[in-house]
């Protein structure tokens, strides 16, 4: 859906006579895009917050394009929470046009260089799927909490002290990872999913990660593609392929059809969440749990020793 320049003008008028930040005592009114951001800013704000994400469990934040009704919610909110890196790539020129009336911060544009991953899908800017790294995210909810206490000065020390218990978790997840996911054998390190979301996790944790997609799912992937991923997987004897929440199984089911063909068997060793988190309500609608359910499932279905129900004992049976 597109909006031309009077209408998004219509819809900013109101908040273009409003502060861009300082908010003395009521609860922050925030719209996040993604579901990661949005987890995480409510684990910093606390009760100094309410929190709404645009896109939910299975949502793909690549080719996802604001609505009518998300428009109002932006234009309403005391702030917007964006990850920037060009994950949000149909609403970006947007977003850049609302900071002109609102405050939309894109929380991951940040992030310090030299820990970023270029790629060869994206001239000149970088991968932006730094949320599955633990270690890497901090960084995104530091600059929450940066935001929240400029707008918030009050209740700066709450937010304070929730990213100081928030960082704790983080480092938890990160040895956690570190852990299960060196007890897969070297030789079946190898994570092979929809699209090419995993990079840094493959950069953290030591495993070669194929992509059938590139780094965006707008990006398809042709015959010749997925032909010579069937003959990598025979000839490598590599037997699992993950399918993930937010993308088309499709492509991971060629794979698997054209490996059987060839007499060998490639199994689903399960399902990722890439770029969005679980189930509303669910401990893996959580940032904290949509890692744990990737780590524990990965090390899982390669060969590894993982926990029943993962780092906290809370992941779905099953996972």
């Amino acid at each position: 859906m597109s909006f031309n320049r009077r209408h998004f003008l219509t819809l900013t008028s109101a908040a273009a006579l409003a502060p861009r930040l300082s908010f003395a005592s009521e609860v922050l009114s925030i719209v996040a895009t993604t579901g990661m951001i949005a987890d995480t800013a409510h684990r910093i704000g606390g009760a100094h917050v309410e929190v709404r994400a645009l896109m939910g469990s299975g949502v793909d934040p690549h080719a996802y394009r604001q609505t009518r009704t998300d428009i109002t919610a932006m234009t309403r909110a005391d702030l917007v929470l964006w990850h920037g890196l060009y994950l949000e790539a149909q609403m970006e020129d947007f977003l850049v046009k609302l900071d002109r009336r609102r405050t939309a911060i894109p929380v991951a544009d940040a992030m310090p260089k030299e820990l970023l991953l270029s790629h060869e899908d994206y001239d000149g800017r970088f991968d932006p799927h730094v949320w599955m790294v633990p270690a890497l995210w901090v960084n995104v909810a530091r600059r929450v909490a940066e935001v929240l206490s400029e707008a918030k000065p009050d209740a700066a020390d709450d937010f304070a002290a929730n990213l100081k218990a928030f960082e704790g978790e983080l480092s938890a997840l990160q040895t956690y990872g570190e852990t299960v996911l060196a007890t897969v054998p070297e030789s079946a390190r190898v994570l092979l999913t929809a699209h090419d979301a995993f990079g840094y996790f493959g950069r953290a944790f030591g495993y070669e990660v194929i992509g059938i997609q590139g780094i965006s799912t707008e990006s398809e992937a042709g015959l010749n593609r997925i032909s010579s991923l069937v003959d990598m997987l025979v000839e490598r004897k590599i037997g699992a392929a993950f399918v993930e929440s937010s993308v088309s199984d499709r492509n991971i089911r060629a794979l698997i059809e054209g490996a059987a063909a060839q007499d060998h068997t490639v199994s689903i060793g399960g399902e990722l969440f890439s770029d969005a988190m679980g189930a509303d309500g669910s401990y893996e609608a959580t940032y904290i749990g949509m890692i744990d359910h990737n780590m524990t499932t990965i090390a899982k279905a390669l060969g590894g020793t993982v926990p029943e129900r993962g780092l906290n004992g809370k992941l779905a049976v099953g996972s």
